[in-house]
């Protein structure tokens, strides 16, 4: 695997993709986000009493969410390790690849991008190195079959197809 910048274990690895998404919410938050939560706690504090002022209470809220994501997201920048997708391998799974699979037992095929933790989403398709299929596929060839423990007992996966 190639990455550039960071190569540590506490890395976060992400896509190019998905490094310039946290970049922009990062963004938002800091010059939208704030400046529009900094006008409504102001606008609350005009209404008085703040024991019985459920706007100024919601603008805190939103004020300590913002905050903390925007810690968060900073973090994450941080730690960000980003994968050189001219490196990603199509020979053997790796992070970045896209690996498609046939269940075994069913014959049913899916096809899954295995990425960092940060990045991972299920519902659509993005599945985490760290997770245990994408633990299972690392490093698998077309034709290998794999076993991974599921809620339902065991899995059996054959790797059809690795790409990019």
């Amino acid at each position: 695997m190639t990455m550039t910048e960071h190569t540590g274990e506490m890395d976060v690895l992400l896509s190019s993709t998905a490094l310039r998404k946290i970049e922009q919410e990062l963004e938002r938050l800091k010059t939208v986000d704030r400046k529009r939560v900094a006008e409504r706690i102001r606008e609350a504090k005009s209404f008085g009493d703040f024991s019985e002022n459920s706007e100024y209470e919601d603008a805190k809220n939103e004020q300590s969410f913002i905050e903390g994501r925007i810690d968060e997201l900073t973090a994450v920048l941080k730690l960000a390790a980003v994968i050189d997708e001219t490196g990603i391998p199509v020979d053997h799974v790796g992070v970045g690849s896209v690996v498609r699979v046939r269940d075994l037992e069913t014959l049913d095929e899916w096809e899954y991008r295995v990425v960092g933790s940060y990045e991972a989403n299920p519902a659509e398709d993005s599945i985490s190195n760290e997770s245990p299929v994408g633990q299972a596929l690392l490093g698998c060839r077309v034709g290998d079959v794999v076993q991974v423990s599921v809620p339902a007992g065991v899995a059996r996966y054959e790797v059809v197809d690795i790409h990019r």
